[in-house]
């Protein structure tokens, strides 16, 4: 009888999980910048030492200067992180892929939200927002981004 429940509740906890681990990362990230005085970089990967040109962070992300601004990191990756492939959907805006922070804690351009999401129980979804202030906050999903868990593949 309890194992219906207990299901739905590590589901949901490996969601919190996930959106608390971006959340440090993407706080980490900002505190990088801020602290080096260097644009930091924040962006999904395939291969932990490049970033892809995907909106998808299933399979990972990474951590790095990029004074060029070529969205890819300068001399390799400071920190990665394990991805959730197989496991959830994480997915970022359409229109930004990367986050980079300035030295002043920035985030400039539009907003990013990045969408946590199960297969199986899009209902459960969450999000990680930041501003171009930089300010970086989780969320439950709002009804469209629930909408949008659903037809994710």
């Amino acid at each position: 009888m309890a194992i219906p429940s207990m299901k739905q509740l590590l589901s949901r906890n490996q969601l919190q999980v996930a959106q608390t681990d971006f959340i440090a990362a993407l706080r980490h990230a900002r505190e990088t910048a801020v602290i080096t005085g260097k644009h930091t970089l924040f962006c999904p990967t395939r291969d932990g030492s490049s970033c892809s040109a995907e909106t998808r962070w299933d399979n990972g992300w990474l951590l790095g200067h990029d004074a060029d601004r070529n969205n890819q990191p300068d001399h390799g990756a400071l920190y990665t992180g394990a991805g959730y492939a197989g496991k959830l959907i994480v997915s970022s805006s359409n229109g930004r892929r990367f986050v980079r922070f300035g030295p002043d804690g920035s985030a400039s351009g539009s907003n990013i939200t990045l969408l946590f999401c199960q297969r199986s129980k899009p209902q459960q979804a969450l999000s990680v927002v930041v501003s171009n202030a930089g300010r970086v906050r989780g969320a439950p999903a709002s009804s469209s981004e629930i909408a949008e868990c659903a037809r994710m593949e």
